[in-house]
């Protein structure tokens, strides 16, 4: 591949799974044999915190941002590449307002990169924020995780019409990579009545693998490992290794 694929991981309701499935994904596509670069974009900086980085480094991608620093790149002991975050993250929303070409800063800084990786995931803040706007702008594609709850599809049309203007403005190129169903339970009557409406509602745009409910994906996190490296034989993680398939497919790699 000449350049990566960045796809953006993005709802801007919090609680549905973006760092799990940033980081799962991640892992599933690293253990498959391509490079990958997960970026922390959330001010609460829950990926950098769940792959065992210190949210107080020198160097995040809040300096990136300001222009004080290239993208700092951390490697990971299990092999994949990350830009944490910190909590000054949030305070760039602020900071960077008044800033020319604010929605491209993270693309102008993942330009010089590209070439090193297949896929580039970006963990986004649960808003519709100026970080959020960034990620998008950057991005090829969006994942949007769905909770399989009762109130997964309220602010979807929000959503959908934030991504039609970023499109229409910002990057004409940017496509829905798909609508991932998460913390999935076959057994309840409530999981599978959402799972059809949301197939209903988005249709192709929903992807055939479900994220089911799995302890080893929040255990994972304690143990500041992709639930991959962690528990390779539990459901959470032959879950993402499916949607890595869906998508290797898709991009007919």
């Amino acid at each position: 591949m000449n350049k990566a694929i960045i796809i953006s991981v993005a709802n801007h309701k919090g609680g549905v799974g973006k760092t799990a499935t940033t980081v799962g994904l991640g892992g599933a596509l690293q253990s498959k044999g391509f490079r990958v670069l997960l970026i922390d974009a959330d001010g609460q900086a829950n990926l950098t915190d769940s792959l065992g980085f210190s949210m107080d480094m020198d160097k995040t991608l809040y300096e990136a941002l300001k222009g004080k620093e290239e993208l700092p790149i951390c490697k990971h002991e299990d092999g994949i590449d990350v830009v944490p975050a910190c909590l000054d993250l949030s305070a760039a929303e602020a900071e960077l307002m008044n800033e020319p070409g604010r929605e491209t800063i993270l693309s102008s800084l993942l330009q010089p990169i590209r070439k090193n990786y297949d896929f580039i995931l970006i963990d986004c803040p649960p808003s519709l924020s100026l970080l959020t706007l960034n990620a998008m702008t950057a991005s090829d594609s969006l994942i949007i995780p769905v909770q399989a709850e009762y109130l997964a599809m309220r602010g979807m049309g929000k959503l959908v019409n934030v991504i039609d203007k970023v499109k229409k403005r910002l990057n004409p190129n940017l496509k829905i990579e798909g609508i991932l169903l998460t913390m999935y339970d076959g057994r309840k009557n409530l999981h599978q009545s959402v799972a059809e409406t949301v197939q209903e509602t988005f249709k192709d745009d929903v992807f055939a693998t479900m994220i089911r409910t799995n302890v080893a994906i929040a255990e994972s996190t304690s143990a500041k490992q992709d639930v991959f490296h962690y528990a390779p034989k539990s459901n959470g993680a032959q879950d993402y290794l499916k949607l890595a398939d869906e998508i290797i497919a898709h991009h007919n790699l």
